[in-house]
């Protein structure tokens, strides 16, 4: 079975003790390729230096998460650029908008996530996209866009089916991760009325981590949790719903060699 996380902080501190043996227990249930987000760019060289280490298996991406967005956004922003002018990335991401935590600076968020966007037009990038409780802030800047070939991941997708299928009209996959293992998350209610084809795995880890380890670090070889749930939904095999979303990420990725 070939499984790909289209999501995963590895870089992050959190795996600081034990890196290469979360990396290795992924590859063992399958998991072939990894692709990081970025946050922002004090995690740059975490990032590269694990990609080279597990050269054609971890991909980067770069860009500005929404809540590192703040008066100096500009400055991370021109860090983002630079890197996109010295080196090859799979996508612009994570980047988007975030009203959960801070509302004060939205209007500094939805013009990082402009410029975002537009750097990713102009070369060619999927964009991975951040959104919490900011679905109509998103989509405001998103329509902006949509006869541009913007296309990319709905990142840890948890809205409604009508939502969903917004994302999905807009040549978006959805992201789908822990989430879907929650009694209280509800898109396993509905999830099987989409298109396998609209969706890609993802672990967010070391965050939401899905049942039975809710609460506790994730990693990417409980993306075998994500996917058996997934099965279950659909009502097709493991196998299947591994094939579909795994084609589905190579087709976001497709400036990867897989």
């Amino acid at each position: 079975m070939h499984l790909i996380d289209t999501h995963t902080h590895l870089y992050l501190e959190a795996f600081d003790e034990d890196r290469n043996q979360v990396i290795e227990r992924a590859l063992s249930e399958g998991v072939k390729h990894f692709f990081m987000p970025s946050i922002n760019s004090k995690y740059f060289n975490r990032m590269f230096q694990l990609e080279k280490q597990y050269s054609n298996r971890i991909h980067s991406m770069t860009g500005l998460h929404p809540c590192y967005v703040k008066d100096d956004f500009n400055e991370e922003l021109a860090k983002v650029l630079d890197q996109l002018k010295l080196r090859k990335f799979c996508a612009i991401g994570e980047i988007g908008i975030d009203l959960y935590w801070d509302k004060s600076f939205l209007k500094q968020q939805q013009e990082a996530f402009q410029k975002q966007i537009e750097m990713a037009i102009s070369y060619q990038l999927p964009i991975v996209i951040h959104c919490r409780e900011a679905f109509d802030e998103i989509f405001e800047i998103l329509e902006q866009y949509q006869s541009q070939n913007l296309y990319g991941i709905f990142h840890c997708f948890s809205g409604s089916i009508q939502q969903a299928q917004k994302v999905v009209s807009h040549n978006f996959k959805l992201g789908i991760g822990g989430v879907i293992t929650f009694k209280n998350g509800k898109i396993d209610q509905f999830i099987h009325k989409l298109p396998l084809e609209s969706i890609v795995l993802e672990t967010d880890s070391p965050y939401l981590s899905p049942s039975p380890f809710r609460g506790k670090r994730n990693e990417s070889s409980y993306l075998i949790f994500i996917l058996k749930k997934l099965s279950e939904c659909f009502k097709i095999s493991n196998e299947k719903v591994a094939s579909i979303t795994t084609k589905n990420a190579m087709q976001v990725f497709k400036n990867v060699d897989f």
